[in-house]
């Protein structure tokens, strides 16, 4: 019975914090028109600091959160992952490459012969 309270609570508070993520995000956007007579540094760095609160508040939700945990959690596979030698990356192109234009040329020789057979039919 707790554990219902305590999300209901989180997802509350979840929900106002994003609204003020798209408010300061909003506010950034009205405040990059309403000030176009500025110099375009001064807009940017506005647009830039205000939406940046925005993201940040939007970071401190449960769902930021987790985006985070899965950003880290991808850069930590990423580092797992074994690479290719820079031999085996050029002798799998070269592979692949072989294979386009083989298959290419089949394809276009279809082509041909079913051109040139359309072409005998009809005339």
């Amino acid at each position: 019975m707790k554990n219902n309270a305590e999300v209901q609570t989180t997802s509350r508070h979840d929900a106002i914090k994003w609204a003020i993520a798209v408010v300061l995000v909003a506010l950034a956007v009205a405040g990059n028109i309403y000030f176009a007579d500025q110099p375009l540094l001064y807009r940017v760095l506005g647009v830039v600091v205000v939406a940046g609160l925005g993201v940040y508040v939007g970071f401190t939700t449960a769902k930021g959160r987790e985006l985070i945990e899965l950003g880290r959690s991808a850069k930590k596979e990423i580092q797992r992952v074994v690479w290719p030698t820079r031999q085996e990356t050029i002798q799998t192109t070269a592979i692949v490459m072989v294979a386009v234009l083989i298959v290419g040329l089949v394809l276009w020789l279809i082509d041909t012969l079913l051109g040139w057979l359309v072409s005998g039919i009809i005339g």
